[in-house]
């Protein structure tokens, strides 16, 4: 990315690139004079660390960090299309994307179809070198992800989950993972309070709408959601009760250059996108004159 401002001509200076320690290049970089603006997008307990010392050299910070992402599908949801998006959104990039759905909580009428339309798509998805045009997942970022995601499925199967597909490395090279789905996972298991980061959905039902609400809010993250829902009082409801920073309703309308980017809670602060972006770079300035 920086090569290419590079190439399209950026003073030299102006965009900069610096490799080292990541805990010893902030240490020095956010206490500097020179600094007066700091944004970071990664985990929470680093964004914490970060916005704690941009705290201390009273630094404005903007942080986008982890999340936890629900999606409710009522009754009335056209399961069609919530199954086909959700499966696009949930494998891209193999999950390792920070709004990237993973409880889904599906009313107890069309958890069933629902669940059967996703589990096919994710059988559907094709695994492999991402460069080639007939793949739609590539591999994980790096090999600790492999045991960490076998952990948290083991995990979630030892207190009573289904797994309805997937749960395992592909090959014994590189660092895929298959499409992965698990079904009616308690609350106390680990993927239900740890983000994935990986390409494993959890479905789980629900019986009102008050439920899953609840358990939408339960986490102390608040990224992203999505819902869906035919009915303009469950979506306005769901627009005024879930606690996350963005939700989007019968569609993928985040992440456009246009509108708010940012989370609330244990997920951060501030905004990557639309024009409110720019307010965390600007200053308020007042003067006032008499005569």
């Amino acid at each position: 990315m920086i090569k290419a401002f590079d190439d399209a001509g950026i003073p030299a200076g102006v965009v900069n690139l610096i490799f080292g320690v990541p805990a010893e290049i902030s240490e020095y970089l956010i206490p500097h004079p020179v600094i007066r603006k700091i944004t970071f997008t990664g985990s929470t307990p680093v964004g914490k660390r970060l916005a704690a010392l941009a705290g201390e050299h009273m630094k404005r910070a903007t942080m986008e960090l982890g999340g936890h992402a629900p999606v409710i599908v009522a009754d009335d949801a056209d399961v069609d299309l919530a199954a086909k998006l959700m499966v696009a959104n949930k494998f891209r990039n193999a999950g390792q994307v920070c709004v990237s759905p993973t409880r889904f909580l599906v009313q107890e009428q069309v958890a069933e179809a629902f669940s059967e339309k996703f589990t096919v798509g994710a059988k559907a998805v094709r695994v492999g070198n991402g460069l080639e045009p007939t793949v739609d997942m590539g591999p994980l970022a790096n090999d600790r992800r492999i045991p960490a995601l076998e952990e948290l499925i083991a995990d979630a199967i030892a207190q009573g989950a289904r797994l309805t597909t997937g749960g395992r490395r592909i090959g014994n090279e590189g660092w895929f993972f298959e499409p992965t789905v698990l079904a009616d996972v308690p609350v106390t298991a680990r993927i239900m309070n740890e983000e994935p980061f990986g390409p494993v959905a959890v479905i789980n039902t629900f019986a009102k709408l008050d439920d899953a609400i609840a358990e939408a809010n339960r986490l102390p993250y608040g990224l992203a959601a999505f819902a869906f829902t035919r009915s303009s009082a469950n979506a306005t409801r769901l627009g005024n009760e879930i606690e996350a920073g963005m939700l989007s309703i019968n569609h993928l309308g985040l992440a456009l250059p246009e509108v708010h980017f940012g989370g609330i809670k244990d997920s951060g602060y501030g905004t990557e996108g639309g024009s409110e972006a720019l307010d965390a770079y600007l200053q308020t300035h007042l003067v006032t004159r008499k005569g």
